[in-house]
């Protein structure tokens, strides 16, 4: 499945790198984007990342970026970078699903605003990709399209709900995509697919135009190969905008400001007992931790050990608040049209038509609880390691449906929290399938995750290797 890459392009180029060739008119975005088609025609059946592909739109917005380049009026760093969004994200005159039978021919009047931002920054929109069903049921096989699968091996899980874009940016489908992340939604397939996802502090970007699972946890953001491409999308898609309640209007920092500058006199603190005994990891997961936490100190960071509730209290505390916030969204289709939702969704929502008022009650007490205790515990640090996802990939078909019950969830803790946090590459484990840790910092300090996600992964060599496609 060999492609050739368009001249002036390295086969697998980063928003960075492609942005620079562009800039210096050593790369036609005409034609990468005539490559990337090519090559999503010949992969996406393998991997079924795309629901959708706009080549029409594609081509036209390859020819407006290319007039620009050649005008010397490029709009910045994501003009002709070819991006696709995860099928939640509202697309004017463009189908938009929710990988759902309940919306199979939904085609939205506007753009999401993130959409809209990433289009006004000159970006080119490949397609939709696929999701779990309304970023919750998945992976489903009784849904009108298929589940994406993982471009390291097709028989393994990309997790979820973000699938199409973490299985999209490692095959090399496209550049960057947009995903979402309620309880890990970003972070999961970031760290299955081996590429980098940013969950941003709650707020940082507008939610408006984006199909919502659960309003108090979900928060948008950039997915990509790179930690540098990540920080380049959130830099377009950040900002406060009044359709969104939740939206803060706190000014938005250049993003990649950090990058390069290291962690010498940083404290990274550890959450040893979430992948130790919380949830004990794979062998390859937990050596890529403590490798992570060996070369920081060898950069010049301090390390120290945190310790929180266990990791139980905040993924219980998240899953009742978000099923009974879901459930409250999708009631009348619940009980209207149970039978066009796929599996998976209607038991694990239909679960919430059991729980009471007094229930979320609790779990809001509950949080407020678990926000004070993560804040003091990150006061004296500048960073939190631990694991994004307990191991490797495990094969498609062997999902349990009620995961959520049978051990906690690493990522969940800082939806609770609303605390930015990514998920990077650490290194191959079994099957040569990807591991990842997750780093986390204070709200609204992405610039700091960003300075010190970079320094890592500039020190090792993890970027350099693709899926054999």
């Amino acid at each position: 499945m060999n492609i050739s890459a368009p001249a002036g392009a390295t086969a697998f180029p980063t928003i960075a790198s492609a942005s620079a060739d562009i800039a210096a008119k050593k790369l036609s975005p005409v034609e990468l984007t005539t490559h990337l088609l090519a090559r999503i025609k010949t992969v996406d059946p393998v991997i079924n990342a795309f629901l959708l592909v706009t080549e029409e739109r594609a081509l036209a917005d390859a020819k407006a970026a290319e007039a620009r380049m050649m005008a010397g009026t490029r709009i910045g760093p994501l003009d002709g970078i070819p991006i696709a969004h995860k099928d939640i994200y509202n697309t004017a005159g463009i189908r938009t699903t929710a990988h759902s039978r309940q919306l199979e021919h939904n085609v939205p009047a506007a753009d999401a605003t993130s959409v809209a931002k990433l289009a006004a920054a000159g970006t080119i929109m490949l397609g939709k990709l696929a999701t779990h069903e309304f970023a919750f049921g998945g992976p489903s096989f009784d849904l009108p399209w298929p589940p994406a699968r993982n471009p390291w091996n097709p028989l393994h899980f990309t997790a979820g709900s973000s699938s199409g874009t973490g299985a999209a940016i490692a095959a090399g489908l496209i550049l960057g995509g947009t995903g979402s992340d309620t309880g890990g939604s970003i972070r999961g397939p970031a760290a299955l697919c081996g590429i980098a996802g940013i969950k941003p502090t709650y707020g940082r970007i507008s939610r408006a135009g984006i199909l919502p699972l659960a309003y108090t946890l979900d928060h948008s953001g950039p997915m990509a190969w790179t930690v540098q491409d990540c920080a380049l999308m959130l830099q377009a898609m950040a900002g406060y905008d009044k359709a969104d309640p939740a939206a803060s209007t706190k000014p938005v920092p250049d993003f990649s400001a950090t990058l390069g500058n290291g962690v010498k006199g940083l404290k990274i603190g550890v959450i040893r007992h979430f992948h130790e005994t919380d949830n004990p990891v794979s062998p390859a997961t937990l050596k890529g931790i403590n490798d992570a936490a060996d070369l920081f100190r060898s950069m010049g960071a301090e390390i120290q050990e945190i310790t929180l509730s266990p990791m139980q209290d905040y993924g219980a505390c998240g899953f009742l608040i978000m099923i009974q916030e879901a459930y409250a969204l999708h009631e009348k289709w619940m009980q209207n049209s149970f039978e066009k939702y796929g599996e998976l969704l209607r038991d694990r929502m239909g679960l919430a038509a059991f729980l009471t008022g007094a229930d979320y009650m609790q779990a809001i007490r509950k949080r407020r609880e678990l926000c004070l205790e993560m804040a003091a515990a990150i006061a004296g640090v500048d960073i939190f390691l631990t694991a994004s996802q307990p191991m490797e990939a495990p094969l498609i078909d062997a999902v349990p449906k009620w995961a959520a019950f049978e051990k906690p969830n690493f990522t969940m803790p800082f939806n609770v929290t609303g605390y930015p946090a990514i998920s990077i590459c650490s290194g191959y484990g079994t099957g040569g399938l990807p591991v990842s840790i997750q780093l986390i910092a204070k709200p609204f300090e992405e610039t700091k995750l960003f300075g010190v996600a970079d320094a890592y992964e500039k020190a090792t060599d993890w970027r350099s290797q693709r899926p054999a496609l």
